[in-house]
């Protein structure tokens, strides 16, 4: 049986730290704020993000944190030894790449559990790429998934 992106999400439950957004809002608060790692597509985080969040798409991550490549960032790099909070639109694709990052010699990781939408459910302020903040309703609008009937399934495109 070969895994699922599920599967594989799944088995990382309690191997990657997972903190609720009420829980970030504490931290980003404290007097020692963690570095906030937002490993979304550009274009997804163009649109909306936290405000003081590093975009680093997963497709790099890897080579990000390692010095000597056009992709290194040099912020990233030197964070190890820093808390370092992983956020994805639902907190998928940020327990993937929290693990990664533990392999990779982080210490302090974990992922924003509920992702931006669980962020923006719990009201709190994203902006898009200019720095302008955005309304929660227009957010809740770009997190809507729009699938097409191939992209349900050969079982559900078919019945469509």
């Amino acid at each position: 049986m070969r895994e699922s992106y599920r599967s594989m999400v799944a088995e990382l439950s309690g191997r990657v730290e997972e903190i609720f957004p009420w829980d970030l809002t504490e931290e980003i608060d404290s007097d020692r704020p963690p570095l906030l790692l937002d490993i979304r597509c550009e274009s997804e985080f163009e649109q909306a993000h936290i405000e003081g969040s590093l975009s680093v798409p997963r497709g790099i991550l890897e080579i990000a944190v390692d010095y000597g490549y056009d992709e290194t960032v040099p912020e990233l790099a030197e964070a190890r030894d820093r808390r370092v909070v992983v956020i994805c639109r639902s907190g998928n694709r940020s327990m993937l790449a929290g693990r990664t990052l533990q392999l990779l010699g982080f210490r302090h990781v974990a992922s924003l559990k509920t992702g931006l939408r669980g962020w923006n459910d719990y009201e709190q302020p994203m902006v898009d790429g200019e720095g302008r903040e955005l309304d929660a309703d227009d957010v809740d609008t770009l997190f809507t998934p729009r699938l097409s009937p191939a992209q349900m399934g050969p079982q559900r495109s078919r019945a469509a």
